[in-house]
């Protein structure tokens, strides 16, 4: 199949399955030529075979648009129900320390350069709460029914839009709407291991990995990590001939606390490995809309084939934390992580759901992602400047491909529980090493949060955590 036939096919299916509706306008030649990476004369090959079979209709000056002439017999999004009924039937030690150094963020004042969370000021909270305002009134709404899983038809065809959007192609009745991506993670790895199991991890891994492991009694095995191409593959594949290992997780695009993003070849090369070896890979998507190049990132799940990986997502980190929305894209595991969902939490707040379908239909989502990316990435090269300025000689550190965190290797003498410690005392917060591995590997590394608009306190907040970081390693 040629490829301005298969773009063709991929928009027609969502048009059928009500992602796109009569009326609704697709992504530009331009944008789609940017987003699937392919010519644009391939795209207007594509929309033209879409207009011929009655689905694209093209309007002067202002692009294309799904055909109001569709057939009503197509499924809309009130129709992304489940088609088949929910089945409901009859040594990891982290987290002590992450939920300690989370409420110490909480200290008035304190300077929060070791929050795992991105600064809100950047989020439309007031246009999210305009919708969730009006959605609340709706009494048709208040019942449980409403928020059963999988979740909102009008947010799971959203979703499905973004994706497409970025040049991928997904069924959204695959789509599984969660509180948060924590959930979502620890949804799918409950579907995919048992307790006992095994699950290989990156190494540093970011913590909420680490806490879905323990929280399910399982244990995790640490792989190396280069801070520029992401997970050793060989050695992971070294670790699979060794022992039997239940699943994998990882984060390609912009990990927590490393920041790189990881090759598209050495992404299919992961995808293969694991699924040649049938083990499932949990594949945590949260900062995927955090770049700073030109193009959204791929990701693992788009180089699947048999249904291994589970995608996991939120937006938390890109539009609110505060509603604490995620979603997962289980592959052949969806039943069981539905399921899951329902005996878990039952369902997910509607309200926060639909204001935020709302905003996605109505309110710019890419033009607030432009303007969130260009601000980290300027935040980004201030803190690494600081950094190499005012830390002590011999300090390395990342260099961020997307996302809000910098992960710094300090000399050997210095113990970054003891710098957080010393760090607080100044209402100073960091991210200690200790909390991204099952060992103390990274007792001298920390992790610095760049989110907060650039200020005179951040700046000497930074310069003081410098001075006390070399103090500690004289």
């Amino acid at each position: 199949m040629n490829l301005y036939e298969q773009l063709a096919d991929d928009i027609e299916n969502l048009i059928r399955k009500g992602v796109y509706r009569p009326g609704d306008r697709v992504p530009s030649v331009r944008q789609a030529s940017q987003q699937h990476r392919i010519s644009i004369t391939t795209v207007i090959r594509a929309y033209v075979l879409l207009e011929s079979r009655g689905l694209l209709e093209s309007r002067p000056q202002s692009g294309y648009f799904v055909s109001l002439r569709v057939a009503e017999g197509d499924r809309h999004a009130d129709e992304l129900r489940p088609t088949r009924p929910i089945a409901v039937s009859a040594s990891v030690d982290v987290s002590r320390l992450v939920l300690s150094t989370l409420r110490s963020i909480a200290i008035d004042d304190a300077i929060p350069l070791g929050s795992p969370y991105p600064d809100p000021e950047l989020f439309p909270f007031d246009k999210l709460n305009r919708y969730a305002a009006a959605v609340g009134r709706n009494k048709a709404l208040w019942g449980v029914t409403n928020a059963l899983p999988p979740g909102s038809p009008e947010l799971l065809r959203q979703i499905a839009r973004r994706y497409l959007e970025n040049g991928m192609a997904i069924d959204p009745h695959e789509i599984i709407v969660t509180v948060g991506a924590t959930e979502a993670i620890n949804l799918c790895l409950q579907a995919v291991a048992k307790p006992g199991d095994v699950v290989a991890v990156e190494s540093p891994t970011f913590y909420a990995m680490l806490h879905a492991i323990e929280r399910a009694g399982m244990k995790a095995i640490e792989v190396a990590t280069n801070p520029e191409y992401g997970i050793d593959i060989d050695e992971l594949a070294a670790i699979i001939r060794e022992q039997p290992i239940a699943a994998c997780m990882a984060m390609p695009n912009f990990q927590n606390p490393l920041g790189f993003k990881m090759p598209d070849e050495r992404k299919r090369a992961l995808v293969e490995l694991l699924s040649g070896a049938d083990v499932p890979l949990i594949e945590n998507g949260v900062y995927n809309e955090l770049y700073y190049g030109e193009s959204h990132p791929s990701t693992l799940k788009s180089y699947d084939k048999k249904g291994m990986v589970l995608h996991c997502a939120s937006f938390s980190k890109s539009l609110t934390s505060a509603y604490r929305i995620g979603w997962a894209l289980p592959g052949r595991y969806r039943d069981q992580v539905e399921k899951l969902k329902f005996l878990n939490t039952l369902a997910t707040p509607v309200i926060p759901q639909l204001a935020i379908a709302e905003f996605l239909e109505r309110d710019g989502y890419e033009h607030h992602l432009r303007r969130v990316r260009k601000q980290y990435a300027q935040q980004a090269n201030l803190m690494r400047a600081m950094v190499m300025r005012f830390f002590p000689a011999g300090t390395r550190i990342s260099s961020p491909a997307g996302g809000y965190v910098l992960w710094v290797e300090l000399p050997s003498k210095v113990d970054s529980m003891r710098l957080y410690q010393l760090a607080l005392e100044r209402r100073i917060t960091i991210g200690p090493g200790y909390m991204f591995s099952v060992s103390d590997s990274y007792r001298n590394f920390i992790r610095l949060n760049y989110s907060s608009p650039w200020s005179s306190e951040i700046e000497q907040a930074v310069i003081t955590v410098g001075k006390l970081a070399t103090a500690c390693a004289r």
